[in-house]
């Protein structure tokens, strides 16, 4: 068994909750769906936001949307700002226990994010 992490990345319209919502359920959703793995896998989660994203922390809204997340660690943190970076923009890393080898794991980037990593997706 290994620990492998799992990167992600979307991007949001506006910095609301229903907007911030819909993103964190669809890039979970869509990395659960590419990787095949349980809850009960996750060794934990790391949210980056953006400075433009400040409504809710995707870690608290992964905890209700999420069944059995209320037991992982996660932890919620503001992206260093660069320069002309992507904004509203929200990343993950979810981290896994698996016997996956890292070649296999699938990472996911949507609505915009594409631009972060073209060389993993």
């Amino acid at each position: 068994m290994y620990q492998r992490g799992i990167r992600g990345a979307i991007t949001i319209d506006s910095d609301n909750e229903n907007d911030v919502r819909k993103a964190v359920i669809e890039l979970i959703s869509e990395i659960k769906k590419k990787n095949e793995f349980d809850d009960s896998d996750i060794s934990s989660v790391l949210f980056t936001l953006t400075d433009d994203i400040k409504c809710i922390y995707p870690a608290k809204i992964a905890r209700e949307e999420f069944k059995n997340w209320d037991k992982v660690p996660m932890m919620c943190v503001q992206e260093m700002k660069i320069e002309n970076s992507l904004p509203k923009c929200m990343r993950t890393l979810i981290v896994i226990n698996t016997t996956l080898s890292q070649d296999k794991i699938k990472h996911v980037y949507l609505k915009g994010a594409e631009v972060l990593r073209k060389d993993i997706i």
